[in-house]
């Protein structure tokens, strides 16, 4: 089974499965991590599953699109590495990526 490792807020980090073909969202959200509230369900309309992804990944992700870019621009706490989870859809290349839950705004 592939993993996904999540780092809370508080910095503890944990191994989850990883489900391919859901997204990086749906794992965290399904695996009980509470801090990351994706309030619009995953439809890119809010900005609620900010996570800041391991760049050792950055070039294995699909390019982040004009809808998400803007919504990461209203965030005060956008990083280089700054992704929404819900616009991340995992598989087994992903397997091991590290993902942090971004601090709330």
């Amino acid at each position: 089974m592939t993993k996904l490792l999540v780092t809370d807020r508080e910095g503890n980090e944990t191994a989850v499965d990883g489900t391919a073909g859901l997204s990086v969202m749906e794992i965290i959200r399904d695996n009980g991590f509470d801090e990351l509230l994706a309030l619009c369900g995953g439809c890119c309309s809010c900005a609620t599953c900010h996570v800041y992804v391991d760049p050792a990944f950055a070039g294995i992700l699909s390019q982040m699109g004009d809808d998400e870019d803007d919504l990461l621009d209203s965030s005060d706490r956008r990083l280089p590495s700054s992704r929404l989870s819900c616009q991340i859809v995992f598989s087994d290349a992903l397997d091991g990526l590290k993902v942090q839950i971004a601090p709330e705004d």
